[in-house]
């Protein structure tokens, strides 16, 4: 086990983005922030309240299913207390969330991609899928997350929004 977190360490921090690389360093935060779950929840919230029954069905269900996914990785966090990263970019995942094992921003980000497949035109769902992706990798290169804290997310992400979609079906 100590050899593939050795592997892992490794493998994260050739993937990190270098901060002198100013463009694809802003370019990876605001993916990054772009899965915060206020920003989800606020949305979600605001949609359920404006929007029309069919749009509020739909915002209720990503809403539940972003819910659970949080209770859930929080869960597992605070049971495996793995750390982040050291690094100085995130101080307010850092301060708020020290726990790494699983991002939760992954399995946010892949929860709401395998929603989409069932709740949005496929040509939607594919892009939510690149961006899905496109986070997740974020997470590594800012240096929050060990890869396997993504791949494990992504993971969660998956088999929670598939136990969902055939739960609500």
């Amino acid at each position: 086990m100590a050899r593939l977190f050795e592997w892992d360490q490794v493998l994260s921090s050739k993937l990190r983005i270098a901060i002198n690389r100013k463009g694809i360093h802003w370019i990876a935060a605001v993916l990054a922030h772009s899965a915060d779950s206020w920003f989800w929840i606020a949305g979600l919230i605001l949609i359920y309240w404006v929007g029309n029954p069919v749009w509020k069905s739909i915002a209720l269900r990503y809403l539940i299913g972003i819910l659970v996914t949080a209770c859930l990785v929080l869960g597992i966090k605070f049971t495996i207390r793995r750390k982040r990263p050291e690094g100085d970019w995130g101080g307010i995942y850092r301060m708020t969330d020290p726990h790494s094992f699983p991002s939760g921003h992954a399995a946010r980000c892949i929860l709401i991609m395998v929603l989409s497949f069932g709740f949005t035109p496929t040509w939607l769902a594919m892009i939510i899928s690149i961006w899905a992706i496109l986070v997740s990798v974020a997470r590594v290169g800012l240096g929050v997350h060990y890869l396997s804290d993504v791949i494990a997310g992504m993971i969660l992400g998956g088999c929670i929004g598939t136990a969902y979609l055939s739960f609500i079906s």
